[in-house]
């Protein structure tokens, strides 16, 4: 049964029970692995728990910022909860587009009464923000690559070594990410790409460097795109979320490594949309306690590798769900995997985000 089948036998048995008290959430996410693990640790769980609640998902989290500003324009906001990236919650915050919470009186603590705010600590990186999940965006290549005679890429520049390692490339259809990693293999120290990406040469030295591979490249937008092309032998490595990665490579058992090298940390979480009516904005407080307190952060690590963004989470953390695996070993924070991160400017993007969005897309475009 798919996802999505088992989200409509989910909504479809919630009205059934509730009729006309029926209450719907529209809870905006990024599809595939990750939402499947939304729905394992969080949904299912809350519908069983409230049967007057159906819990309808939405794959537009790639979009967010664009749906929220258009909607809030058109005065009809119809999703009610939406997991964006930490940089977005900071634009959509600023913009006024989310809610300010208050993490101690709306979120739970913790099991030992710890508040919520000391809880997440740092990881709250906006007034708007709930954080979910630490995560990472790196490389995933194929093993069975014949033109690379035995050679398996160790190294973040290897992306860009057309020589050593020919084929295909897949990197995401923005300039985040992309552009550290093309400085940082443009001879940049990574203390001064941010400052180097400031100036107009920074952004012509990263796109340059984009340019040496850029007619090798398959460029996505939805986090699941990486891993299917990289299972039908499309490409021969590309850029994804490590927990779609981990879905591939040990649940799936596609013939593919992870390349941790220079992987950047980010922050995964919910914002509420400002302006909802009183009673959906009841019904999504209700939901956001359950599905951010200690527990279900980490129930989530039982179906994805991400690291849970609450202190008390992290020692509950076990086994795969179906596999039986350790998950800690998989986790972008395991030592053995953060030998060399590059740690994502949360503020900077929220800085320089459409000034730079229409820039890449205009060299994408040229």
């Amino acid at each position: 049964m798919t996802f999505k089948t088992l989200l409509l036998a989910s909504a479809a048995t919630a009205m059934m029970t509730t009729g006309a008290n029926a209450i719907d959430l529209t809870i905006v996410s990024w599809g595939g692995a990750y939402s499947n693990s939304q729905n394992e640790a969080y949904h299912k769980p809350y519908m069983a728990e409230n049967p007057d609640v159906t819990i309808i998902n939405d794959e537009s989290s790639n979009e967010a910022v664009a749906k929220l500003r258009a909607m809030n324009e058109a005065g009809n906001v119809t999703w009610d909860l939406v997991d964006v990236l930490a940089s977005d919650a900071i634009r959509l915050c600023d913009e006024g587009l989310a809610m300010e919470i208050d993490h101690d009186e709306m979120l739970a603590p913790a099991p030992d009464g710890t508040p919520a705010s000391k809880d997440f600590g740092d990881l709250i990186v906006s007034d708007c923000y709930i954080p979910q999940i630490v995560y990472s965006t790196t490389f995933g290549y194929r093993t069975d690559v014949e033109a690379w005679n035995g050679k398996e890429p160790d190294d973040i520049c290897d992306v860009f070594d057309l020589e050593a390692f020919p084929g295909k490339r897949a990197l995401e259809k923005r300039p985040i990410n992309n552009m550290e990693w093309a400085l940082l293999c443009d001879g940049v120290a990574k203390e001064d790409v941010y400052d180097m990406l400031e100036t107009e040469e920074g952004v012509n030295r990263a796109l340059a460097k984009l340019g040496t591979i850029k007619d090798q490249t398959v460029w996505w937008s939805a986090g699941a795109e990486t891993p299917q092309l990289l299972a039908d032998g499309e490409v021969v490595m590309g850029s994804t979320y490590n927990g779609r990665l981990f879905s591939l490579i040990e649940e799936q058992d596609q013939p593919v490594k992870m390349l941790w090298d220079a992987q950047v940390f980010d922050l995964d979480g919910w914002i509420v949309p400002a302006g909802l009516p009183k009673e959906r904005l009841d019904a999504v407080m209700k939901y956001l306690r359950f599905a951010t307190d200690t527990q279900r952060l980490a129930d989530q690590a039982k179906y994805i590798s991400y690291g849970p963004a609450r202190d008390s989470s992290a020692p509950l953390v076990g086994k795969h769900a179906e596999l039986g695996i350790e998950m800690a070993p998989h986790m972008p924070t395991d030592p053995a995997n953060a030998k060399n991160t590059f740690l994502f400017n949360y503020e900077w993007w929220a800085d320089y985000r459409d000034d730079l969005d229409a820039k890449f897309q205009a060299w994408l475009a040229s």
